[in-house]
């Protein structure tokens, strides 16, 4: 245990309302991520979608451990078959298709951003923006890893990353905001 107060837009609560609220809060966040998901410019072979903006924000307001089981929650959807991904495809080909590896950053990357969340790190601009941009980048250096050995370096750079600076630039700004403005509504004590 540590004596900082909880950063995140998770209020404390006793054991069986903290668990309720988790599994409540779990469910809610798929369903962001399944919508962000359907929100898509289609490139190929990754899609632009708002996932990142989506997981970043909920790795900002739920705090470590929620954000990576919300994660995990919305991967095991899409295995077995929701139609929670972008497109209109779900199952395990899809996980180890051309988007796998982004889809293991969604995981590393709202672990990242929640734990930062839970060291004050969405109290400010400056850290927020750093925590989102850090999110980014594990984000994109997963996706960019699984790419690369199917398509070469260079290819997996052009067509994995480069054509999302912009959009990845507007999203690290919006998600900081998002984490910022949600101090201003969070239950009181809640959020650090």
């Amino acid at each position: 245990m540590t004596d900082r107060p909880n950063a995140t837009f998770v209020p404390a609560a006793k054991p069986t309302a903290a668990l309720l609220r988790g599994a409540a809060l779990a469910l809610l966040g798929t369903l962001v991520l399944a919508i962000s998901a359907k929100v898509e410019v289609p490139f190929y072979p990754v899609p632009m979608t708002l996932q990142t903006l989506a997981v970043l924000t909920l790795g900002a307001l739920l705090g470590a451990r929620l954000a990576a089981a919300t994660v995990v929650l919305y991967l095991a959807e899409g295995l077995a078959g929701l139609p929670v991904f972008a497109g209109a495809v779900a199952g395990p080909a899809y996980l180890v298709g051309p988007t796998g590896g982004y889809l293991v950053g969604f995981l590393i990357a709202a672990a990242l951003v929640g734990g930062l969340a839970e060291r004050g790190w969405t109290r400010g601009w400056p850290l927020a923006l750093a925590a989102m941009t850090l999110g980014h980048l594990v984000i994109f250096a997963a996706g960019f890893a699984w790419l690369a050995p199917m398509l070469g370096a260079g290819k997996a750079w052009a067509v994995g990353v480069a054509p999302f600076y912009a959009a990845t630039a507007a999203k690290t700004l919006l998600a900081a905001a998002l984490a910022l403005a949600a101090r201003r509504f969070a239950p009181r004590g809640s959020v650090g």
